[in-house]
């Protein structure tokens, strides 16, 4: 056991050197891939830059051994097994997070930094493999800068093609879980091997093309993405009404291989993919401008262009070597230690006891996540999940023979037409109305956002219960011989589907034998029993029926109606006086003579007026009681009010006399339907009390 810069090693030391002249470190990556000729002119322009900058390791120079793994997994192990014999300090790559699965165990047993610009599993955890760090964006952020996009436009349902392997499938998992938490969902999934054929993509898109979502994101490789999208478009699957969302295999690819040809790019018109964002500072503007210069012998088989992941291989080396510089600053010594473990495999051809245990690989790899720096990429720094500060993505649309940003994601602010460096300066604000991206020109060139979803080809029509009625025909009735459908409802139901923008395939199916009338109950029933989807007709809304399906809104006033005819009556401004009764104008009558006697009583022997002759003493007392009745009223009324209030009295008299004339009409009329059927009548009066509407439940 031995104890070095306070941690522990299992092994036997065999060298030590302090601030040695040279330090190994390895690459390992696909030298003619997309990204790896790319990262290959980038490293090496790095190492250049890092060995001749006398400011850092202290004269200390980085040897850099790359090694080609050729598109082979395989390849990759054997090449990174060589490096743990040649005591290398640290290794960069690999480009594909296949192979980073693997060579991660590898650097975890023998204590070596891995150091990977390209791999974005979102499952390689730095819990699991301890000495993998990611020096690039996760496709975590990635992930759910899609899945803000789809909630953007408010779609629901997306088709994922990928491929089937480690990065593909735990990439769509990935996309699966942050859609989930926007309420949509991944609805097919479409994998392809990691080579797929022509004919393998054509019967995959088949598929695709019969499925109900038109929103399609494609997880693939730049090796094989554009023939993805070659076969698509033979298809006519890249025309109006579908959505591409590209992950940034795309953008690397029109990045590195600008300009593509018309061919290609007709292609992918109209469709979105993302870009992993670098701010513009001054470091990223000269070494752009020095692409040319980097490129310049190499452009046998065309230009290469620079791309995003060629800015992260170049700020790889500096990391490296910023760690590099701290590690000898802790006192850290370039030592290797024999592996116990690999004893027992000592003299095989393949002298697997030859590789060794980096002592310092544990202080190696904590200065380099303890790195603060800025690069072409911008601020340099790792959180505490071990993954770099401030993602953030560039949303671009393909339009013509070129791409247009149309926004931007960060995990800050989400979507906005703002650079997030702008948005960093300011309070985060992840409400919907500061989501932001300017307009997209679709497939089919249209600016009219697509619905996302179709009818699917092989789906099958929508089967719409009706009750075959014996009565109340008007609101539903089947025609005779065919198996077609009139009436109010239908008209109804027909002009609702006419309002919506496309298409609703339905069939019309008869519930009920035609000679009596079916079960309203029963029909709604069936709906929940999934033997129709939906149901038309004059189905009344009551408790029992509503916890089995959704009703519309009624489009029949409800209530109770009477029928009656009705004998128009002549009547005069008389009418009034038609409930006066002899009876009542005798009392009337009998009470003004007693209030007469009474006012007579007390007056005539007092006053002269109520004396004299008898007749003048009846005229005087019937005067003299109508003067005391008008007085005991009020004394404050006027003769205007009194008028008023005798029209008013007139009004109310003439109305209840016409009512009292209708009611009478109608009890006649009624007294003659004495004959009907009490079963008939009942029937009548619960038809007119429902509400008429459309039943609705789509399983």
């Amino acid at each position: 056991m031995v104890f070095n810069n306070g941690y522990i090693s299992n092994g036997i030391r065999t060298n030590s050197s302090k601030r040695p002249d040279v330090v190994n470190i390895g690459s390992i990556f696909t030298f003619n891939s997309v990204i790896g000729k790319v990262a290959k002119i980038a490293i090496e322009a790095a190492i250049e830059d890092v060995n001749s900058d006398p400011t850092i390791l202290g004269g200390t120079k980085l040897k850099l051994t790359m090694h080609d793994s050729n598109f082979s997994g395989f390849m990759g192990i054997v090449e990174a097994l060589q490096f743990m014999e040649t005591e290398t300090v640290a290794i960069i790559g690999p480009q594909t997070s296949v192979l980073a699965h693997v060579i991660a165990h590898i650097a975890d047993e023998l204590q070596v930094p891995l150091l990977s610009f390209a791999a974005t599993d979102p499952t390689l955890s730095s819990l699991q493999y301890p000495f993998f760090v990611r020096t690039t964006q996760n496709d975590l952020h990635q992930m759910a800068a899609i899945s803000e996009i789809v909630e953007y436009y408010e779609w629901r349902e997306v088709i994922a093609i990928y491929a089937d392997d480690d990065d593909g499938r735990n990439g769509i998992a990935a996309l699966a879980d942050q859609l989930a938490t926007k309420h949509c969902q991944i609805s097919y999934k479409a994998p392809l091997n990691a080579q797929p054929s022509r004919t393998d993509i054509t019967d995959v898109l088949v598929k695709v093309a019969l499925a109900e979502s038109r929103i399609i994101v494609i997880h693939a490789s730049p090796g094989w993405g554009l023939d993805v999208l070659a076969v698509a478009s033979y298809l006519g699957m890249m025309g109006s009404g579908y959505v591409w969302i590209a992950t940034n295999w795309l953008s690397t690819v029109v990045d590195t291989s600008s300009p593509l040809p018309w061919g290609t790019m007709e292609n992918m018109q109209g469709l979105i993919t993302l870009r992993m964002y670098t701010p513009d500072s001054e470091l990223k503007r000269n070494f752009v401008s020095r692409w040319n210069n980097l490129t310049s012998n190499q452009t046998a088989n065309g230009p290469i262009g620079l791309n995003t992941y060629g800015l992260y291989a170049y700020d790889t080396v500096w990391m490296l070597a910023h760690a590099i510089d701290a590690f000898f600053d802790q006192g850290g010594n370039v030592s290797f230690s024999k592996d116990l473990k690999l004893n027992s495999l000592s003299g095989g051809n393949l002298h697997l006891d030859a590789m060794s245990i980096f002592d310092g690989g544990y202080l190696l790899r904590d200065s380099v996540l303890q790195v603060n720096l800025t690069g072409l990429t911008g601020p340099i720094r790792f959180d505490s999940d071990k993954s770099l500060i401030r993602p953030a993505y560039e949303v671009i649309n393909v339009i013509g023979t070129g791409i247009r940003t149309i926004g931007y994601w960060s995990n800050y602010s989400g979507l906005s037409i703002v650079p997030p460096e702008i948005l960093y300066t300011k309070p985060p604000n992840r409400s919907s109305s500061s989501q932001q991206l300017y307009g997209v020109i679709w497939p089919g060139e249209t600016t009219d956002k697509p619905r996302g979803w179709v009818f699917p080809n092989d789906g099958r029509q929508l089967k719409i219960g009706v009750p075959n009625r014996v009565s109340y025909r008007e609101f539903i009735a089947e025609v005779p011989g065919t198996d077609m459908f009139k009436g109010y409802c239908i008209d109804v139901f027909t002009a609702a589907l006419n309002l919506l923008p496309y298409a609703v395939p339905y069939k019309l199916i008869p519930f009920g034998d035609g000679i009596e009338n079916p079960s309203c109950t029963e029909l709604v029933r069936l709906i929940t029993a999934g033997v129709y989807d939906a149901a038309i007709g004059d189905i009344a809304i009551i408790t029992n029926r509503t916890k089995m399906a959704d009703f519309t809104q009624p489009y029949v006033e409800s209530g109770l109606v009477v029928v009656a005819p009705i004998r128009k009556l002549n009547s005069s401004t008389w009418a009034f006086l038609r409930p006066f009764t002899p009876k009542m104008w005798g009392v009337t009558a009998i009470f003004f003579l007693i209030v007469g006697v009474v006012v007579w009583i007390l007056e005539h022997r007092i006053n002269d007026e109520f004396r004299g002759p008898p007749r003048r003493q009846i005229v005087t007392t019937l005067c003299s009681a109508r003067h005391y009745v008008d007085e005991s009223e009020s004394s404050g009324s006027s003769r205007s009010a009194r008028l008023q209030t005798f029209l008013s009295f007139v009004d109310e008299k003439e109305e209840t006399v016409k009512n009292r004339s209708k009611r009478r009409q109608l009890e006649r009329a009624s007294n003659r339907g004495n004959g009907e059927d009490d079963s008939t009548n009942a029937s009548k009066k619960s038809r007119t009390e429902k509400s008429v509407s459309f039943s609705i439940e789509v399983n």
